[in-house]
């Protein structure tokens, strides 16, 4: 009695703004917490802001089922304070299991009276990536929502830890959670780093010798400790287990003991590590969104020029064929493939509550400049490829108010067409001075080809930029599409004759391919065993 007096005075605030859920040992109470919105993102509010108290961020990223949930409970068990001895447990999220949700909620823990904890928490919990059948649309939404919490006014402007969640020694560097680390990383500014640590869930207290190296193994870079290990803190979630026999205590005990000793670690290292801004973080992400956009309209501007350089090859040819008739005979027609191009439906539209899937084109240019991938922007004006006021991605630079955001695309056809030599000295002329002869005709077209080359040259050497800067900037590169577009830009380089920046390319290739022959020996753990012996003998 003289016990659950002392606890009840120690936690009289907290008893008032929570409901009793479990009269068993521990009991249970569900706290009321403040739910509101931050634009399309969910915030859940526990105490009151001091203003005068530090606050630290974690960002909690894993698969589903590791107990990212459960954990954001314990921290803010160990946060007021709770002991075992207490035999009282506290839930911020009443429902632990998140497989059915994608979205991203941001957890404000706010001081209460006798907090143990120094500061106050902000914990970012996000859905598990690549979870579902449709990943690739799962990760965009996710990142999405993420990109909207760091930009925003309101939002998380730094982070102190990003916590890779995972479950120790239950296949902890699976494929999946490769993949997530993979697709957080090529996200992340590269000092980001340096604030990665591992929280390993479901854990008995033993040091994780064999997930560490698999941590390392897997090339799963987060900061060091003391020991120049991977940083790691272990956690077991049975804290709000019953415990109906001594069996049961004993076991409880336990487990209390470590999870408190390595939330005393979490704590510290919060402590005492700098914050990292997340203004690269919003730029690698704004970055990668434009390098993608950028690669697809070049692609489309390649597959056009190639076609209007056949169509002046045919000119070319038939003027030569049939040059003395066209001079006699004004009316004398050639046939020749024209390129135009043509609206097309897409699927898309609202998606979900507040995502809109179509596709950013531009008016002036008729290209498109976001398509696919374009799914947060309702109006051009706030998709990523705009950049003060103006397109990164069509051939002018357009304003945003010269695009769209419609449910079509802009597709190059050809069509047959029967064209005279007026027709032809019309299109290709220079001005209405020139002369009508056959030599200027032949060299405007020259000069038209020349063109089209100029403009494929700039937007290759954009593209090219585009890489070398996420190589600066970015944790890893090497995202799903990179390695493709990487090797689109090494042939087009090539072609161009740009030796120098063909090196450059291939180098960073070479680099990636390895890291890719790395990822399969994680994928094949009969050869990555085989791998590690031979290392060792």
């Amino acid at each position: 009695m003289a016990q659950n007096r002392n606890y009840s005075s120690r936690f009289e605030e907290i008893f008032s703004s929570s409901d009793l859920v479990c009269s068993g040992s521990p009991k249970i109470y569900q706290l009321r917490t403040k739910i509101q919105k931050i634009g399309s993102l969910t915030s859940v509010t526990v105490g009151e802001k001091q203003e005068t108290k530090p606050n630290k961020t974690i960002l909690l990223v894993g698969e589903t089922g590791t107990g990212k949930s459960t954990l954001v409970n314990a921290l803010f068990n160990y946060a007021v304070g709770v002991k075992f001895e207490d035999e009282i447990w506290f839930q911020v999220v009443a429902n632990e299991d998140r497989r059915q949700t994608s979205d991203v909620i941001v957890y404000q823990i706010f001081g209460f009276e006798n907090q143990t904890l120094p500061f106050s928490l902000t914990i970012i919990d996000t859905p598990g990536y690549g979870d579902t059948q449709d990943a690739d649309h799962n990760n965009i939404r996710i990142n999405q929502k993420l990109m909207e919490l760091f930009q925003s006014a309101d939002g998380i402007q730094e982070v102190h830890a990003v916590g890779l969640v995972m479950k120790d020694r239950e296949n902890p560097v699976s494929d999946r959670l490769k993949y997530i680390y993979d697709f957080i990383k090529s996200q992340f500014g590269k000092d980001v780093e340096k604030n990665t640590v591992a929280l390993m869930t479901n854990s008995q207290g033993e040091e994780p010798a064999d997930t560490l190296e698999a941590l390392e193994a897997a090339n799963i870079k987060c900061a060091k400790n003391e020991k120049n290990q991977p940083a790691h803190f272990l956690f077991n979630n049975q804290q709000k287990q019953q415990r109906y026999t001594e069996k049961d205590i004993n076991a409880s005990k336990y487990s209390w003991d470590f999870t408190n000793e390595e939330m005393g670690h979490l704590r510290d290292f919060l402590k005492n590590t700098k914050p990292q801004p997340l203004k690269t973080t919003v730029e690698v992400l704004n970055e990668r969104i434009r390098l993608t956009a950028c690669i697809q309209n070049l692609k489309e501007r390649i597959e056009l020029n190639e076609q209007k350089q056949n169509e002046i090859k045919q000119i070319k040819e038939a003027y030569n064929k049939h040059e003395a008739e066209m001079e006699k005979n004004k009316n004398f027609t050639i046939q020749v493939d024209e390129p135009y191009k043509e609206k097309e439906t897409i699927s898309g539209g609202k998606w979900g509550l507040w995502f809109y899937k179509g596709a950013v084109t531009c008016d002036i240019c008729e290209e498109n400049c976001h398509y696919p991938g374009c799914t947060i922007a309702w109006y051009p004006s706030r998709c990523e490829v705009m950049k003060r006021g103006r397109c990164t991605v069509c051939t002018n630079k357009c304003p945003a108010s010269d695009h769209v955001k419609k449910t079509w695309i802009y597709v190059t056809k050809t069509r047959k067409v029967q064209k005279t030599l007026n027709d032809v000295k019309e299109k290709y002329k220079q001005n209405k001075a020139e002369c009508e002869s056959k030599g200027s005709l032949l060299e405007n077209l020259e000069k038209e080809t020349s063109k089209l080359t100029g403009e494929l040259s700039l937007l290759l050497d954009e593209a090219f930029g585009c890489v070398t800067k996420l190589e600066q900037i970015a944790m890893n590169v090497n995202s799903g599409s990179t390695l493709v577009h990487l090797d689109f830009l090494i042939k087009k380089m090539r072609e161009k004759g740009d030796q120098e920046k063909v090196q450059v390319l291939e180098k960073l290739k070479i680099r990636m391919e390895k890291e890719n022959e790395s990822r399969s020996l994680l994928q094949n753990p009969g050869k990555w065993f085989k791998e590690v012996l031979n290392i060792k003998h």
